[in-house]
This record gives C-alpha cells, structure tokens and sequence, in this order.
C-alpha cells in the first residue's frame, strides 16, 4: 500500500482550490483574474441545455451497426481488422445506457466518400437486412463523420435515425459531463453538429422558397439570423471556456511555485489510468468504471514516491481510434496540461488485441498536441492487465510490466518514476548540516522533501538528508551561508 502523505490535502488543495492554500503568494490582481473565471453554474447549464444537436434523446435505442470495410486506398485501415473495429463500435454502443445492439453486420466498400458508401448491390442487400430487423431505431455506420448529405440521403432510405462516431461518442461525452469545463467542451464540439442540421433544414426550406425570403425589419434572411445565432453561441462558450483557461493558468502557475511535480497519465480509453493512480495513491475517493470514457475531466490526486516526494498524477480524457479531430480540439484547454507536465505515463491494456493500434492512436493524438519532444522523449510506458496473459514477458525495450489491479509491479513503477522525475525536474539529493536553534529544519520541510534527520544533541545540530530543487537550494544558501 503506498505510505501515507501528509503533503496530500495540502497538495490537492492547492492545484484545485488555490485560494485555500498559498493565497499570500499571489499578488491581487491575480486573485482578482482568478474571482472573475468563476461561472455561475446555471451559466454552464444554459449552454448545455440549448439546442441538443443529436437528436437522439435519452430513451431506449435498438442500434443496428453497419461498418464500412474498405479493401483499399487512403482510407483502409491498416493496423487492426473489420472485426476489431465492430468489437469497439459494439462497446461504444452498449457503454450506454438503455441501448442495445440488435444486429450488426460488416459489408465491404470500394467507394467510402459516395453518399451511399457502398455500391448498388451491398446498398440494396443492406437497406433489405436493415428492415428486416424489427424495432430498430437507428443504424450506427461505424466511420468518422457522415456529410449531411449522405446523412440525409441514409435516413430517407432506411427510415430511421443514422449515427456516425462523432455523433455516438460525443452522446457518451454529454451522457458523462459533470463539470462546467466538460459540459462546455462538449457544447462547443456540438457546434458542428448544428450547422450540419442548419445546412439540411435550409436546403429543404430554400426548395420551397423559404429560406433566402428576409425576415420582415431585421433586414436579414432566416438563414443569415441562424448563422448569426449559432456564431454567437460558439462565441459564448469560447469565452466561457477561455475564462476556466485562465483559472487552471493560474493554478499551475502557483504549483509551480511550490515545485509539486506533475505527471500526466494517458492511454486508450479504459486501459486502467484510473486505477493505476488509485494504486499509486491510495485515494480511495477514486472508483475506476469499466466504461469507455468513465474520465472526462482531468482530476488531480497526490501520491508519494519512494523517497516521500508528493507529485500529483493527473487523470485524462482516453483516446480512440478515429477520434474526430474536432472533439480533441474542443479539449484541448484540458489536454494543454500534459504539455505542462514532468512526465507522461503511457498506459497500455497489454491484453487487448489491438493494443499495438491504440498505442500509434494515443501517440499520434500527443504528436498532435504539440508535446514538448523532451516529454515526449522520455514517456514511461506501463504495459497494464498482464494478470490476464499468464507467463507475460514484454517484447519491447524500457517498458514495464503491471497490473494495476492485482498490485503486481508497482514498486518498479515508482522506482522508474522517482528517476524520471529527479531527471526531468532537476531535482538533488544532498545532506545539509543544519543549525537546530533556526528554523532551518522547518524551512527544509517546507520547501523540500526530507528523507532523513540524524541530529546531534550535544552541538544542536542535525545532518539532514533531503531532495531539492535547484531553485529551492538556491534560496536556502541565500538564507542561511552564514548558517
């Protein structure tokens, strides 16, 4: 069990609740700044209750998944298989709740970016399958994003609703928001949602005539008025969000100030993140979910090493392959702290058959982050789950074998990030004489991490053993050389 932290509340206070602890460290202006980010909550909920763009609604839905296989060209997928990318459509569509699977079926493509993605004979041996299934109410098609057109021409052809991953995985991000940064992030990726719907309704009004007509006084069309709206609702949220930008500027800034190292800890969605730093840290606040995107929020908790240094893991968002680039966009205010991190944890479901895909996905979303390469450099990849492949051995070089749930692996874990973490931040172990009648001791224990104390009673002094920064050593000669 990891050992108990008394640096923990003091810690975790001051990443989420700055005012609580540290406040006298910042000038006013900044807690000024920092009063104004402050969003009503009914705010938030205004945004997020507006206009839901999926039509879905929150009932029961029979889902009958279609997926694309296309044999070739820019858009094959090469490092899984059809059936490995049904297996995820299946789990993202049981992930929530009251909807079930009814039928599914895999049809080779040879023209994805038709409206009707497959040819006449698939289409019509689908439409043929899709309504001979009764009680569906919608069809899943299993690609990144549908044009409106074809979304429209899809529907009128099998009479129900049709859903892309953009739109299922952002149903499951609206299903999981619990915070005003996550119920915004998800309002400002249904933006394009909405315009697509704009698009078909104003097509279908401009064939009767009725959308290029001008509102009577405003001097503008119906279409120009919808536009105008939803461009001033993508600018309310931006500015929502930018306001709980600077918060979480503000709150790094003074862990910063305190030197509390920050490790971010990443992977494909339900990999085990979240029960890996339940492990590590012992928080027993933390209840990992077996459900894709249990984790939309970035949550902080402190853990000590080895050597009793507090750091603070951070949990994150999961990826998944396909992600749409917008949604990852829309997080980016949240996903901007890795960027600000002493190391990134990479973990791996080692067990999952696609592990080696997920891996380049979650890779290639960091590259796209702009990671710093010396974060990038130097990411610990933890290779998860291996309680369910008996016999595990890795086959790849510095990577390490665990599983969070049986506890197998950890001590190595936190001797490999006490290490990166000493590299990484710059960080010393020295022993210092210090002079017990001053408060050097306690300076020491304020401002480093104390591993060791042997004093000698009869000269009042004590050799103490400690891990520091350069920064910290720096200040602790200027206050005490004469010492």
């Amino acid at each position: 069990m990891p050992v108990p932290c008394p640096d923990h509340k003091r810690a975790l206070e001051l990443y989420n609740h700055m005012h609580v602890v540290g406040k006298s460290r910042i000038s006013s202006d900044m807690i000024e700044d920092l009063e104004d980010c402050i969003l009503e909550e009914s705010e938030v909920d205004e945004l997020f209750q507006q206009q839901i763009p999926t039509g879905i609604g929150d009932g029961h839905h029979r889902v009958f998944i279609v997926h694309p296989d296309v044999k070739w060209g820019r858009k094959k997928q090469r490092l899984t298989t059809a059936e490995l990318q049904m297996e995820e459509a299946v789990g993202l569509v049981t992930t929530l709740q009251n909807w079930t699977v009814v039928d599914k079926i895999i049809l080779s493509t040879k023209m994805p970016d038709k409206k009707r993605l497959f040819g006449k004979g698939n289409f019509q041996l689908l439409t043929e399958r899709i309504k001979g299934v009764p009680g569906i109410t919608a069809v899943f098609v299993n690609v990144e994003r549908l044009s409106p057109s074809s979304e429209r021409e899809l529907e009128e052809a099998w009479g129900v609703k049709v859903l892309d991953r953009y739109t299922v995985v952002l149903h499951i991000f609206r299903c999981n928001a619990r915070t005003k940064e996550a119920k915004l992030q998800i309002s400002l990726a249904e933006i394009p949602l909405l315009r697509s719907r704009l698009r078909n309704e104003l097509a279908n009004l401009d064939q009767q005539g009725g959308g290029s007509r001008y509102i009577m006084g405003s001097g503008e069309t119906l279409m120009e008025v919808q536009q105008r709206l939803l461009k001033e609702r993508e600018l309310k949220i931006r500015a929502a969000l930018e306001k709980l930008r600077r918060k979480r500027h503000l709150l790094r800034s003074q862990r910063q100030q305190r030197e509390f190292p920050v490790i971010s800890v990443m992977g494909y969605t339900n990999c085990g993140k979240t029960t890996l730093i339940k492990a590590l840290t012992g928080d027993a606040g933390l209840e990992p979910r077996d459900q894709l995107f249990a984790t939309l929020d970035v949550t902080v908790h402190a853990g000590r090493l080895p050597s009793h240094m507090t750091v603070l893991f951070v949990d994150t968002i999961g990826f998944l392959s396909q992600l749409p680039h917008q949604l990852i966009d829309s997080f980016s205010a949240t996903l901007e702290d890795v960027a600000h991190s002493d190391l990134i944890i990479h973990v791996r479901d080692i067990s999952h058959p696609e592990t080696v895909n997920q891996k380049a996905n979650v890779l290639n979303v960091l590259k796209n982050l702009q990671i710093p390469e010396h974060l990038m450099s130097s990411i610990v990849e933890v290779h998860n789950k291996i309680d369910l492949i008996p016999g595990y051995q890795p086959s790849e070089p510095d990577t390490l074998p665990i599983s969070a749930l049986k506890g197998q692996g950890l001590e190595g874990l936190r001797q490999r990030i006490e290490s990166a973490i000493m590299k990484s931040t710059g960080k010393q172990i020295l022993t210092l004489k210090v002079d017990l009648s001053t408060f050097q001791l306690s300076w020491l224990h304020k401002e480093a991490t104390v591993q060791e104390v042997n004093v000698d009673a009869e000269e009042g002094t004590a050799l103490v053993t400690v891990i520091i920064s350069t920064a910290a050593y720096g200040r602790y000669r200027k206050l005490f050389q004469a010492s």
